[in-house]
């Protein structure tokens, strides 16, 4: 499964750049495979794994910030490994056969 999400504190301002910072370093230090993006991080594994570090991920936000906001959108497939290289591969070749 892939799960793309975003993390945003409520009621600390603009710069919220810590904040997420800390969200993303929960990722990291899953071990789970991860991109991220200027807009979403994206995290790959099982059910249960990815969205335990989804839970950690908004805690850490939450223990800083009055309010958090949760973005998620998943993709539930069984079997799929490494489906953050290869759905990006994929289009890659398309975009090389035109």
């Amino acid at each position: 499964m892939i799960v793309a999400f975003s993390i945003t504190p409520l009621g600390v301002g603009e710069d919220v750049g810590a904040y997420v910072a800390d969200a993303v370093r929960v990722v990291r230090e899953s071990g789970l495979p991860h991109r991220t993006d200027a807009m979403f991080t994206s995290i790959e594994g099982e059910w249960n794994e990815v969205m335990d570090v989804v839970r950690r991920a908004v805690a850490a936000v939450e223990a800083q910030a009055p309010r958090v906001s949760l973005v998620l959108k998943a993709d539930i497939r069984p079997g799929v490994v490494d489906g953050l290289t290869s759905k990006v591969e994929t289009i890659e070749r398309h975009l090389a056969e035109s």
